[in-house]
C-alpha cells in the first residue's frame, strides 16, 4: 500500500486532521468540534478525554482512506500555552487548562516581580493563561494534584502522551510557558525558584520532528485504524502552520478563535513592543508575535447577539464599506495583552443611535476585529526584516470570507495572500511527521487567493482612525 502521513491540529474549539500522500496530495481531512468548559467565572478548560474522543471521531471519518494506505507517521500541532498535569503513565490528572483562562491572574504578579534582567531573558509579557502562572495556581490551589503529578504538559503533549509513552515537549511550546529562558534557549531555573514552580514537573525538550514512540492507540478505537504508527513530538499551532505554505512572507496574520500577527526574527531578543512575544519555531529559528484574545471569539458573540449566522454576519458586513463615523465595535470580551488595548475597555458597540441598523452593527463587528489586527500589525512593523510593502500571509478559518481578505488588504495597504486550506497546522503536523521518518513532505495546497489593496484604502484607514478614537484603543 502507498505511504501516508497524518497530522492532527488540536485547536481551542475543535480538532482537525489531515492525511497526506508521499507526493503531497491531501488524501482526506476531517474535523470534530467540542465545547470549552467554564465551570467558574474566568475559567476555560477541556477534559483530555474530550480531545481524545475528537481524535477518534476524525479517524473514523477518514477510515476508508486510511485503510488504503500505510500511515508511516503522525504529528501533532496544538493551541499554545495551557496546562495538563499528568502522572508517570501520561494519564491526565487535571483537565486541560486553556490560554483564555484567567484564574492565575494573581500568580502573574510573581513574574512581574522578577528582577529586570530575568524578565528580559523571558522576552514575553506575563499572561494568566500561560503554563507557568497556571502551574503556580495549581501549586497553591490543588497541591494534591501537583503532588501526584509527574509532569506538566501542554495540550498537544497531553494528547500525544495518551498515544505513546514519553513525557516530552519541544521548543515551540516550551518557549511560550513563561518558564523558558529565551536568551539561553532552555528552562529558566532562576524563574522556577522565584515563582515557586517545581522543576521536577518540567518535561524533557526534544526536536519537533523527533519520533518519540510508536502507537497502536488508533487501531484500538472502534472501527479500527492504522497500527504501529511512528509519533513525532509536533509543534505549537502557529509556527507549524507556516510549514506547508510555500512562499511564506515575513508578515503573517492567523485568524481563529484568537488572532496572531507574526514576524520572523533573526535571533531571540526582546522586541521592545509592549505586549509582544518572542517564541521558538519548530526548527531552530524564532519569531515575534502580537497575540489577540478576541477574534472569532468576539465575532461569534456578536453574531449571537445580532441573531445572525456566521455566514450572514459576513454577508451583512460585505454589503457596506467601513464606517467612517457612527457606530464602532469593541471586541474585548476578555482582556487583551499589553497595549492592545487597555484591559478595562470591555466589549460592545459604541456610538449607536436611533438610526443604527442591524447591518450597521454587523459591519462594525467585523471591522472592529480587523482594526485590532491592523493595530497589532502596525505596532509590530518595526520588528524583523524591513519589508513594509511585501504581501501578508493570511491563515486560519477566519480568513475564509472574501470581505475579510479585502478589508485587511485595504487596511494594511499590502497584498493579502490567503491560503484556502482547511487547517494549515494539521498539514504542518503531517510535514513534521514525515520529517521524523526521513521524508521531505510538501503538501499540495489549493491556489492562493491574492487580494491587492484597492480603491477602499483611504476610507478603510480613515475608518480605522475613527475607530481608535471612538473606542479609546
Amino acid at each position: 500500500m502507498a505511504t501516508a502521513y497524518l497530522g492532527l491540529d488540536l485547536g481551542t474549539s475543535g480538532l482537525k486532521a489531515a492525511l497526506c500522500a508521499d507526493d503531497g496530495t491531501v488524501l482526506a481531512e476531517a474535523e470534530q468540534g467540542y465545547a470549552v468548559e467554564r465551570p467558574a467565572p474566568g475559567w476555560a478548560q477541556t477534559p483530555v478525554p474530550v480531545w481524545l474522543d475528537a481524535v477518534a471521531a476524525c479517524m473514523e471519518r477518514m477510515a476508508t482512506v486510511t485503510a488504503q494506505h500505510t500511515v508511516a507517521a503522525l504529528g501533532l500541532a496544538g493551541q499554545m500555552h495551557g496546562l495538563v498535569l499528568a502522572d508517570e503513565s501520561g494519564t491526565a490528572l487535571t483537565p486541560g487548562l486553556l490560554w483564555p483562562d484567567g484564574r492565575a491572574s494573581a500568580q502573574v504578579g510573581r513574574w512581574r516581580s522578577l528582577p529586570p534582567a530575568e524578565q528580559e531573558r523571558l522576552a514575553n509579557p506575563p499572561v494568566p493563561g500561560m503554563t507557568g502562572p497556571m502551574l503556580a495556581w495549581l501549586v497553591e490551589h490543588d497541591p494534591g494534584a501537583v503532588s501526584a503529578a509527574r509532569v506538566a504538559l501542554l495540550p498537544k503533549d497531553a494528547v500525544r502522551a495518551a498515544l505513546v509513552p514519553g513525557l516530552v515537549t519541544e521548543r515551540s511550546d516550551a518557549s511560550a510557558t513563561l518558564l523558558w529562558d529565551v536568551a539561553g534557549d532552555d528552562w529558566s531555573r532562576a524563574v522556577l525558584d522565584h515563582v515557586g514552580v517545581p522543576e521536577r514537573l518540567l518535561p524533557e525538550v526534544v526536536p519537533s520532528d523527533r519520533v518519540v514512540g510508536h502507537t497502536r492507540w488508533l487501531a484500538d478505537r472502534p472501527g479500527g485504524g492504522p497500527r504501529d504508527v511512528a509519533v513525532v513530538a509536533g509543534g505549537a499551532d502557529t509556527p507549524t502552520a507556516r510549514l506547508p505554505l510555500a512562499g511564506t512572507t515575513p508578515l503573517q496574520v492567523n485568524l481563529g478563535t484568537g488572532a496572531q500577527v507574526i514576524r520572523p526574527l533573526d535571533r531571540p531578543r526582546p522586541t521592545g513592543v509592549s505586549g509582544s512575544h518572542v517564541y521558538a519555531d519548530t526548527g531552530t529559528g524564532w519569531y515575534a508575535m502580537v497575540a489577540l484574545q478576541n477574534a472569532g471569539l468576539a465575532l461569534a458573540w456578536a453574531a449571537g447577539v445580532l441573531d445572525l449566522s456566521w455566514d450572514d454576519l459576513f454577508a451583512a458586513a460585505a454589503q457596506a464599506p467601513p464606517a467612517v463615523g457612527g457606530v464602532a465595535f469593541r471586541p474585548y470580551l476578555t482582556p487583551e495583552r499589553g497595549e492592545v488595548p487597555r484591559p478595562h475597555l470591555g466589549a460592545g458597540w459604541v456610538g449607536a443611535d436611533a438610526d443604527t441598523t442591524r447591518q450597521d452593527l454587523a459591519v462594525a463587528a467585523v471591522d472592529g476585529v480587523l482594526f485590532t489586527v491592523a493595530q497589532a500589525a502596525h505596532r509590530l512593523s518595526p520588528v524583523g526584516p524591513a519589508d513594509g510593502s511585501g504581501p501578508v500571509l493570511l491563515t486560519g478559518g477566519g480568513g475564509r470570507p472574501a470581505v475579510v481578505r479585502r478589508r485587511l488588504a485595504d487596511l494594511l495597504g499590502r497584498p493579502v495572500h490567503a491560503h484556502r486550506v482547511r487547517s494549515a497546522s494539521a498539514l504542518g503536523a503531517a510535514v513534521l511527521a514525515a520529517r521524523g521518518v526521513g521524508h521531505a513532505l510538501a503538501p499540495q495546497t489549493p491556489p492562493v487567493d491574492e487580494v491587492e489593496p484597492g480603491a477602499g484604502q483611504t476610507r478603510a484607514r480613515t475608518a480605522f482612525e475613527h475607530w481608535r478614537e471612538t473606542v479609546g484603543a
